[in-house]
């Protein structure tokens, strides 16, 4: 089955999904893509970007964001920047247990 391609988006537009993910280049290189999917004449379309050369993001885990067209493409772009920029999940704090005491 083919996808349609979305060839232009607008940061204001509601998306269905964002991913970012390391793959092969028309040129061989391994490259970093965007892909945001958005709706085009009732389907779901792709949108796709480079981002650069995946070396330049070692160390940093592919990202795919389901928004089922409750955010924006601008609000996506910003949680994976957030995404891309955290080193780790703090256990504690997500269980809260920071200030579990046993008495």
């Amino acid at each position: 089955m083919l996808t349609p391609i979305a060839t232009t988006i607008q940061g204001s537009e509601k998306a269905w999904t964002y991913i970012e993910v390391n793959l092969p280049s028309p040129k061989g290189e391994s490259k970093r893509y965007r892909i945001i999917v958005v709706n085009r004449d009732g389907k779901l379309a792709e949108y796709r970007e480079s981002m650069g050369l995946a070396s330049k993001f070692k160390g940093i885990r592919q990202l795919n964001i389901p928004s089922m067209f409750e955010h924006t493409v601008d609000e996506l772009r910003g949680i994976a920047d957030e995404l891309r920029e955290d080193k780790g999940i703090d256990v504690a704090q997500l269980l809260e247990t920071n200030d579990f005491k046993l008495e």
